[in-house]
């Protein structure tokens, strides 16, 4: 599917797009609200700035794709693949991603406010600077997770803690 037939049919109403190859695609700064992209392969994609707001995102391949600054609020991205993404500076308040793998992803800096990373393998992952105030970590593989300088405001952490605190490189402390 090309990038000119999904924002065409999207304009005329069409919101399951699900397993649509979209690999490769640019579609930075395009405003996408509920679409279903099941099952979809947006790996490599560039999507800087988009808007996805309460998108279903499930069971998508979005390996290495380039989110950085955009807004996925509410979105569901269970089970899905973002190893590698670069998700920088983007909004995913109240998003789903359990289950998911964000092998190496890079959130840095990002509002990860009230999402649900249950189960997710987070391992390698940088999540430096990031607000994940409310955030449920409960299962989720945190091995080598770059935490430094996060908002941890009644998180759950995997073991089922609650943590309420900003963490700090060793060289602060």
């Amino acid at each position: 599917m090309t990038v000119e037939e999904l924002l065409r049919r999207y304009a005329n109403g069409d919101r399951d797009f699900s397993r649509s190859n979209l690999s490769k695609q640019n579609l930075s700064l395009a405003h996408l609200d509920h679409i279903v992209l099941k099952e979809a392969n947006l790996s490599y994609a560039a999507l800087h700035g988009i808007d996805l707001l309460c998108a279903n995102l499930s069971s998508a391949n979005l390996v290495a794709a380039k989110l950085i600054g955009a807004n996925l609020t509410g979105a569901d991205l269970t089970k899905s693949n973002l190893s590698n993404a670069l998700l920088s500076s983007t909004i995913l308040v109240g998003a789903c991603l359990a289950r998911a793998t964000l092998q190496q992803a890079s959130l840095n800096y990002s509002d990860l406010s009230g999402v649900n990373f249950r189960d997710a393998d987070l391992q390698d992952a940088n999540f430096r600077g990031a607000n994940l105030s409310g955030a449920d970590l409960l299962g989720a593989n945190l091995q080598q997770t770059d935490l430094t300088d996060a908002l941890l405001q009644d998180t759950i952490m995997p073991d089922g803690s609650i943590v309420s605190s900003t963490l700090s490189t060793a060289e602060d402390s």
